[in-house]
C-alpha cells in the first residue's frame, strides 16, 4: 500500500511539473496599433499550431517604446518603424531589429461620396468636411506618414483647425469609422476589415512607405518560444495573413 502511494505522489509530481511547464509557454507582445488584426490571426494561427500562447498589447509605436524604456516585462517588440527597435538595440535593450512587414497609409472616409473627388487633396478640399483624423504624428509613424504627405501637398498648414488628433491608428479609424470625423488617415489594414470594406479610400502614394521592424528583448526570459514565434512571422501562412491586410 505504502509504495503504491509513492508511486502515485511521484505521477502526480510529474504532471504537476508538466502543467507547469505547459503554462510559461506563452509570450508578451507590444504591437503597434496598425498590426492589431494582423496579429491576433497569426497569434490565434500559431498558438492552435503550437499550443504556446502569444499575449499582445496595443498602441502606438512611440507609446510601447516608452513602456519597454521604463521596464514593461514585453518579450517582443513589434513597431511601426523602423527607428526604435533601431534605438532599443544601440542602448543594449533588444537583439538585431528584423524587417516584419511594409504598410501604406490611405485616408479612409465612412462616406463613398467622401471619394468622388479626383485626388485625395481635391477630397480634403471641399468645404463639407469639417473633421480629419489623423494619428499623433510624435508616437504614431502612419500619424508622421500622413504629415509629410500633406507637408509635400502645401495642406499641413491650412488644415490645422479641421485635424483631429489621435492616439494611434487604431483610434484615427475609429473615428473615421463611427463618422465622428469626415475622413481620418489610416493603414491600409483597416481597409479590410469589415467596417473598412463600408467605406471608401484613398492610397496616399505621397507618404512614404511605412517600414515595421521587430525585435527580442533582452529581458525575456522565453527566448527560445519567442524565437519560434519570430520564425513563424516569416512562414508562408503569415505571410498570407500580411498580404491579405495589405502589408507587404
Amino acid at each position: 500500500m505504502r509504495s503504491f502511494r509513492v508511486v502515485v505522489a511521484f505521477v502526480l509530481i510529474i504532471l504537476m511539473s508538466s502543467i507547469s511547464a505547459f503554462a510559461e509557454e506563452k509570450i508578451s507582445v507590444a504591437v503597434a496599433a496598425n498590426f492589431i488584426s494582423s496579429f491576433k490571426e497569426m497569434a490565434a494561427d500559431f498558438e492552435a499550431k503550437t499550443k504556446i500562447k502569444v499575449d499582445g498589447t496595443f498602441s502606438s509605436t512611440g507609446n510601447l517604446y516608452s513602456q519597454i524604456v521604463n521596464g514593461a516585462p514585453y518579450d517582443l517588440f513589434l513597431s511601426a518603424d523602423e527607428e526604435r527597435p533601431a534605438k532599443l538595440n544601440k542602448d543594449g535593450m533588444a537583439d538585431t531589429p528584423f524587417i516584419y512587414a511594409k504598410g501604406q497609409a490611405v485616408l479612409w472616409s465612412a462616406n463613398k461620396d467622401f471619394c468622388k473627388a479626383k485626388t485625395w487633396q481635391d477630397a480634403l478640399k471641399n468645404d463639407q468636411v469639417k473633421k480629419i483624423a489623423i494619428a499623433n504624428t510624435q508616437t504614431a509613424p502612419y500619424g508622421a506618414a500622413a504629415k509629410k504627405a500633406l507637408e509635400k501637398a502645401g495642406m499641413w498648414d491650412t488644415l490645422q483647425s479641421k485635424l483631429v488628433n489621435a492616439q494611434d491608428i487604431a483610434q484615427s479609424f475609429q473615428y473615421a469609422s463611427t463618422s465622428a470625423v469626415d475622413a481620418g488617415f489610416c493603414a491600409m489594414s483597416a481597409t479590410v476589415s469589415p467596417d473598412g470594406k463600408k467605406g471608401c479610400f484613398y492610397v496616399i502614394n505621397e507618404a512614404p512607405e511605412i517600414i515595421q521592424s521587430a525585435c527580442i528583448l533582452k529581458r525575456t526570459t522565453n527566448r527560445s518560444v519567442v524565437e519560434k514565434f519570430v520564425k513563424f512571422l516569416s512562414s508562408p501562412e503569415a505571410k498570407e495573413i500580411k498580404v491579405k491586410y495589405g502589408y507587404r
